[in-house]
């Protein structure tokens, strides 16, 4: 999966902002106003010493209060997060064996990466958090009217290649639950945030 976003990089958040691929794929006005208030929420988060997995561009860490490190496997997405994220720490690594010491972190922040994980890797990567911060918050998509709730998608990008991926859909109990309890936080139409 490395390779599918190191290729993703640079046209990434053409997702978050109805660009190319993604335009007129959903009701743009409704999109906006929710991804507005994610923002807004991850914003008035209190500022805590954070860790952000599979940071990606950066789009949602540099909304981040407090002292942000960012932790990505692609390095063309850390390229891009260090031009959206300056003010984060950035670093190349394995989200599911986190090169941190033990309650390193206030916080663990994951966007759009949990719903990528199959049975195994969540066990590994939930285990990972809580072994670096005693706080986990996942922000992930939520159910789907056309979409099953766990789907392999093949994604074509712009280069013409075809990429199998695992993606999963989430209520927020579910996710809770999921995550061994937890507090939603929010419940959208597109997302879903739990604190654990």
């Amino acid at each position: 999966m490395k390779q599918y976003y190191d290729l993703r990089a640079p046209y990434y958040d053409d997702w978050y902002l109805g660009r190319g691929r993604h335009i007129g794929t959903r009701d743009e006005q409704a999109w906006r106003a929710e991804l507005a208030s994610l923002v807004e929420l991850i914003r008035a988060l209190p500022p805590m010493r954070t860790l952000d997995v599979a940071c990606g561009t950066g789009f949602l860490t540099r909304r981040l209060a407090g002292d942000v490190v960012g932790l990505d496997a692609s390095p063309a997405m850390l390229e891009q997060a260090r031009r959206q994220a300056p003010n984060a720490e950035l670093f190349l690594g394995d989200a599911l064996a986190l090169p941190f010491a033990d309650d390193a972190f206030d916080r663990v922040f994951t966007g759009h990466f949990y719903g990528h994980l199959d049975v195994e890797e969540r066990r590994t990567f939930l285990g990972e958090a809580r072994r670096v911060a005693p706080e986990l918050l996942v922000v992930d998509a939520a159910v789907r009217p056309n979409h099953d709730q766990e789907e392999i998608q093949h994604r074509l990008l712009d280069d013409g290649s075809e990429w199998p991926i695992l993606k999963r859909y989430f209520t927020p109990d579910a996710l809770a639950e999921e995550l061994g309890g937890g507090d939603p936080l929010f419940a959208g139409d597109w997302f879903v945030v739990v604190r654990a």
